[in-house]
């Protein structure tokens, strides 16, 4: 018999990382996410499954432990806060490079600055384009329930593993916070040193003095070298791309237009979709699972039924760029959204919708 227990989106990140074999948890406090980690201590995993939780000097710090972590073949994840994933990019943009898999999760605050502690989602264009240096893509995962963030690091590990390369779950304040029932699922034994051994083959550029260590890193001085590292990412990023597009929609069989939302904007935005069809508009709703790779497709497959789409976001607009670049100029393209932590009701997104159609 299943096992469901009531809990915070943030404790389900922390109970899934213990029950899907994680190896290491290397973070540092911040608001919204600080449960991760108190959740992680509270459980002692170490005197359990084996698995290493270490509250770094820093969020720089934990990233590079990421970095070391999986250059061993380990599963090994960390989390935080907007202002702390800002410290952490330039380790991203070293791990992508140097084709490593690691799971990061990003409980999204208001910003930018130190903004407000209330729930966010202005980090898209951090997440989805990049944030640190270079031409490196995540993929990039939005759950909007405290079961998706307990299944999503499992699915975040598969991805990472895959592609050899970082996966961020960017989730919003409200669903870190949020209490909800989450069904458990059968713990996933550590990978044995002789497993990861066998398996898994990382990407490597040369070989110590002696000529007896590989050297794990993204520094390629040749130019030669480094264009077709960059070629052979350009080309797996691609690859995400075709294979996994993950995303949800809600009465858009017979939609004439469609809002795109994620994460808890997606869950208020189906009230909306209700309040819609009530009044006899047929309204539906697009959720990106994945944020990149972006539901592109889905949206040309929609298109030619639309008369509207509405990107509605806890930002200033910055997801309703990349519909925008789907749709192409082909229908309106209207754009919601509310700032400093303020989340709003789906009567007033309603109103905001039906503002823009009239």
């Amino acid at each position: 018999m299943a096992e469901h227990i009531l809990m915070k989106g943030n404790e389900a990140i922390a109970i899934s990382a213990i029950r899907n074999g994680c190896d290491g948890y290397f973070g540092y406090p911040i608001t919204p996410q600080s449960e991760v980690m108190e959740t992680l201590m509270e459980e002692k995993p170490w005197e359990t499954t084996g698995m290493v939780v270490l509250q770094a000097e820093s969020e720089t710090s934990s990233i590079n432990m990421l970095y070391g972590g999986a250059s061993c073949g380990k599963k090994v994840m960390t989390s935080s806060s907007s202002p702390g994933l800002s410290l952490m990019c330039e380790g991203l943009s070293y791990l992508a490079g140097a084709e490593l898999p690691c799971v990061v999760v990003n409980v999204v605050r208001g910003g930018p600055g130190l903004g407000t502690i209330q729930p966010g989602q202005g980090d898209y264009f951090q997440a989805c384009k990049g944030g640190g240096h270079g031409d490196y893509k995540m993929v990039v995962l939005a759950p909007s329930s405290a079961q998706e963030m307990y299944d999503f690091v499992d699915l975040g590990f598969d991805l990472a593993f895959k592609y050899l390369n970082p996966v961020l779950i960017l989730a919003d304040g409200v669903v870190g916070q949020m209490m909800e029932k989450v069904e458990l699922k059968p713990m996933k034994p550590r990978w044995s040193d002789e497993f990861i051994k066998s398996t898994f083959k990382w990407a490597t550029t040369g070989k110590t003095p002696d000529r007896k260590q590989n050297v794990i890193t993204s520094l390629a001085l040749d130019a030669a070298v480094h264009e077709r590292l960059n070629h052979k990412l350009q080309l797996k990023y691609k690859q995400m791309q075709q294979e996994d597009v993950r995303f949800e929609t809600f009465m858009c069989d017979d939609a004439e237009h469609v809002i795109v939302a994620y994460g808890c904007m997606a869950r208020i935005c189906e009230n909306t979709v209700e309040l819609a069809r009530a009044e006899g508009i047929k309204l539906g709703l697009l959720r990106p699972i994945t944020l990149f790779p972006f539901p592109t497709e889905e949206i040309n497959r929609l298109v030619p039924q639309l008369k509207t789409m509405m990107s509605v976001e806890l930002s200033a607009g910055q997801m309703v760029e990349d519909v925008r670049l789907a749709v192409n100029g082909r229908v309106p393209v209207n754009f919601f959204g509310r700032l400093g932590g303020i989340v709003p009701s789906p009567e007033e997104v309603f109103e905001a919708f039906k503002k823009e159609i009239k």
